[in-house]
């Protein structure tokens, strides 16, 4: 970028707490994944421990006039607002006003092939109805404003992609008749639904429904680019067209407040959130790996993972949840690529690294001594408790020298994990020497001494 990114800090209450060095690195990886792609701003927040950790902005929400990104500024959140669709259906299941497993038919039984289609399918993507937008950008009929009744008209009545259950498929289609069974239902606009019953109680005030209206002249400009070449101002799609499906725009702390809610349940009842959050099965029995409104997953360190991306003209947005370990990122973009997507995933492997543990330093010093002199028949009696101590018997010393002695200083020791385990640190090692390899698994006390110091020959590590 040919300008200064200034990180601007929103003041939010109850904070949790990033490390200092969590801080400085999240902005260093938020300005590098800008002047990478050259989307002109971010905004991120960040959950800690179910509390908002972080909200900051960085780059520009308009580049003529240049005016900085504020975290008070809302972004479009397009297709994330998926979740809170289905978490309005759920919340009319609830009040027995309708079930997830009722045909379209009872409500709108123009459509096609109403009595075949449910609700569950409309908010999993197996319904049939074709995507009324699957495109990147906007085409000049999306430009005109719409209504909801004529998306449906032109895309709801046209024969289905695939019979309802048999495929998944994504269809911003489904969520707009999502929308108009909310609105016959409660007789009110969708967005006022979602304002009484989610939005408020959550304390989300910076929501509004983006497409219905003007958007606001202190809010951030949407921008595109074609190739490599510089960010211009994106043509904005016209009213209506992001109904229900991707209506929403807020701050990035506000969809972070979303995120904490499904973490501690304060809006769904446990079997709704249930509901939202396991995957949807097709009629084969094949997984679709998205429940109602999210795409669920389990990274390969085994973290359940909630999450969505949306597009809208000039805007990107991704926010993830991770459930148990209580921790979310979102990512609000005005610009369009991979900047939301890259900076969410950097944020990521940041927090999920492990923390500085000084401890761990002094611990592996000790453990390297320790085999040292065992090597050598000699045993530091002050590293170790009484019972590691017992362990240790005249034998045991003479077989550790024997077996250890002549395969010569390690080549490698290094500490592959580590845990706490009644009242000890548990911390485990892979020490190769002599063509060897050897697991140590160690005990060690609050006041670092050892407890437990056990050798054994390790297989191969796998390829």
């Amino acid at each position: 970028m040919r300008h200064l990114i200034l990180p601007l800090l929103l003041a939010i209450p109850a904070l949790a707490q990033l490390t200092d060095a969590q801080k400085a690195a999240i902005d260093d990886l938020a300005r590098k994944t800008l002047a990478e792609t050259g989307v002109p701003a971010a905004s991120v927040a960040v959950v800690k421990d179910g509390k908002i950790a972080l909200a900051k902005a960085y780059g520009d929400a308009k580049l003529n006039p240049k005016t900085a990104a504020t975290p008070a500024m809302r972004f479009k959140i397009a297709s994330n607002s998926k979740q809170f669709a289905a978490t309005a259906v759920l919340l009319l299941q609830e009040q027995r006003k309708l079930s997830l497993d009722d045909p379209v038919s009872r409500y709108l039984p123009e459509l096609t092939r109403a009595r075949e289609v449910t609700l569950r399918q409309l908010l999993s993507h197996t319904s049939g109805y074709e995507d009324f937008y699957p495109l990147d950008y906007v085409t000049p009929w999306m430009a005109r404003d719409t209504t909801a009744a004529g998306i449906l008209d032109r895309w709801a009545k046209k024969p289905l992609n695939f019979d309802p259950g048999t495929r998944w498929q994504y269809s911003n289609t489904g969520y707009v008749i999502i929308g108009q069974i909310v609105e016959k239902i409660t007789r009110q606009p969708f967005i006022e639904f979602l304002r009484v019953h989610i939005l408020e109680p959550l304390g989300m005030h910076s929501a509004v429904d983006q497409s219905a209206g003007k958007w606001g002249d202190t809010d951030p400009i949407g921008y595109h680019n074609f190739a490599l070449g510089p960010a211009r101002p994106a043509t904005t799609e016209g009213s209506a067209w992001m109904y229900a499906c991707g209506e929403l725009a807020m701050t990035a702390s506000d969809l972070a407040r979303w995120d904490i809610s499904l973490m501690n349940g304060t809006i769904l009842k446990p079997a709704s959130l249930k509901e939202l959050t396991t995957e949807v099965v097709l009629k084969s029995g094949t997984g679709t790996g998205y429940g109602l409104g999210l795409v669920l997953s389990t990274d390969q360190n085994g973290h359940r993972r909630w999450s969505h991306s949306g597009g809208a003209a000039g805007f990107f947005s991704r926010n993830i949840t991770l459930p148990d370990d209580r921790m979310a990122v979102t990512v609000l973009t005005n610009g369009q690529g991979w900047a939301a997507a890259s900076l969410q995933e950097r944020i990521m492997d940041l927090l999920l690294t492990p923390s500085e543990d000084p401890e761990g330093k002094v611990a592996l010093e000790r453990a390297r001594s320790l085999f040292s002199g065992l090597q050598q028949g000699q045993l530091d009696r002050s590293l170790l408790t009484d019972d590691a101590l017992s362990y240790f018997t005249s034998q045991g010393i003479a077989d550790f020298r024997a077996s250890l002695g002549p395969l010569g200083k390690p080549t490698s020791f290094t500490e592959t994990h580590h845990t706490n385990r009644g009242g000890f640190t548990v911390r485990s090692f892979i020490i190769q020497a002599g063509g060897k390899r050897m697991a140590l698994e160690t005990y060690i006390q609050p006041d670092g001494k050892f407890a437990q110091y056990m050798v054994d020959p390790a297989p191969a590590a796998s390829e």
